[in-house]
């Protein structure tokens, strides 16, 4: 199901599942600057920097949904030049955004035949950020996993004794109305099934025909100029395979497998996060919340330009910060919300982003060195994360307070990819 993984572990903090499915679904599916189809491969793009297999499969089958175009499932090179210009941004806020500056954002905007508007390049922003962070608690979670949509995590599904998730909550009204919704997602989905299967397959037999043209021509091209050097080979950044990227085909069960080849959705895969180094000062300022804040500036730019998702944006943010962890807490020693605070500002300050008012020296103090690790790991580069770190760290910890741990990675990561871009924004606006 849609986000079903996902939504499993989040069920540990039902309050927070309501504002993040409220969000999402706000921010994918309502009414927006951005087509639905754009939104979906944006969401693509953004989930591939992160190697995520798991959120680039559900988009591939949203995207097809939406009615978007099957051929730009074969990579960059097929996607209209607009969307293909976001992928400069969407590589830099994946890894080291504080290097985002409003020549990235003039050069989006400015007057051509590609051009963005304010208000979409803001909606752009929203879902890239969101993609990035939710791949870090995809990847936290354990819900990625090698094959299919279902399937192996490291942490595992919500179980409370012999009850399933659905059973466990089913005093929770807005559960209830979850698994409605998701009961008749499950019937759509039966329901479009076929008519999806037919069109993959078509699809597929279209692409056969066309590289068995492409075959031919090649071979007569290789007959003609025997000894030649051969001018496309390995010239291409993305897929130099022409179907590669277009593997989501329905198989006889009628399960659709996802895209197996992620590089064609992203240039540049070398570039990755660096530490954020005070030594390049003269390049790189220290982000400093006083000067530019979600709640003082970052809130009402993007809510004024992608009208009531600062809204959303700001319940989720409060309700990740309202979570109870006292026993987490407790056995490191201190307050809740000073853990909590350590948490947030030790991920901030992995992306340069420092608060005047906090002793640093704190957070060696509330976080052992292996959740210093996992907390970089998960938040930096979550595609490395493994299952010798969970056994590593976990061990102390509820399988709730894990859950929460993630979470306030997920909501510190996207808060800081957005303060980035919309300051960038904004003095380009100025």
């Amino acid at each position: 199901g849609w986000l079903e993984a996902v939504t499993q572990q989040m069920g540990y903090h039902p309050q927070y599942l309501d504002s993040f499915l409220k969000m999402q679904h706000y921010l994918m599916h309502m009414d927006g600057p951005l087509p639905f189809d754009c939104r979906h491969y944006i969401a693509i793009m953004a989930a591939a920097r992160h190697q995520c297999r798991y959120l680039v499969n559900l988009h591939v089958l949203q995207f097809l949904r939406a009615g978007g175009d099957p051929q730009w499932l074969r990579g960059l090179e097929f996607i209209p030049p607009k969307l293909r210009n976001l992928n400069e941004i969407n590589k830099i806020l994946a890894h080291r955004p504080w290097l985002i500056t409003k020549e990235h954002i003039e050069k989006l905007l400015k007057i051509s035949e590609w051009s963005w508007s304010l208000a979409e390049l803001v909606h752009a922003v929203v879902l890239l950020a969101h993609c990035h962070a939710l791949a870090s608690f995809v990847f936290g979670c354990g819900c990625e996993q090698d094959e299919g949509l279902g399937g192996r995590g490291s942490l595992k599904p919500l179980s409370l004794g012999n009850q399933c998730f659905c059973e466990a909550t089913a005093g929770n009204s807005y559960s209830q109305e979850l698994l409605r919704i998701n009961r008749k997602r499950s019937l759509d989905s039966c329901m479009e099934l076929d008519s999806l299967r037919e069109r993959m397959q078509r699809i597929h037999v279209e692409t056969e025909g066309r590289d068995e043209m492409r075959l031919l021509q090649q071979d007569r091209e290789e007959g003609e100029g025997q000894g030649a050097e051969v001018g496309m080979q390995g010239g291409t950044e993305h897929c130099s395979d022409p179907s590669a990227g277009l593997s989501p085909l329905a198989d006889t069960d009628g399960e659709v497998t996802g895209a197996t080849n992620l590089a064609c959705y992203m240039q540049d895969p070398d570039f990755g996060y660096q530490d954020f180094a005070r030594r390049d000062e003269d390049q790189t300022q220290v982000f400093r919340v006083q000067d530019y804040s979600w709640e003082d500036h970052g809130f009402s730019l993007v809510n004024r330009l992608y009208s009531d998702i600062g809204h959303l944006l700001d319940e989720k943010f409060r309700m990740v910060d309202g979570l109870q962890s006292s026993a987490m807490a407790k056995r490191q020693g201190c307050e809740p919300s000073v853990f909590k605070r350590g948490i947030w500002n030790y991920i901030h300050c992995m992306f340069g982003i420092r608060y005047d008012d906090y002793d640093y020296a704190e957070v060696n103090q509330l976080l052992e060195r292996m959740l210093k690790v996992y907390i970089k790991t998960v938040t930096c580069y979550p595609e490395k994360t493994n299952s010798e770190m969970f056994d590593r760290f976990w061990k102390q910890f509820k399988h709730s307070e894990k859950v929460h741990v993630n979470l306030l990675i997920l909501e510190a990561r996207m808060q800081a990819e957005l303060l980035y871009a919309l300051q960038a924004i904004t003095q380009y606006m100025i």
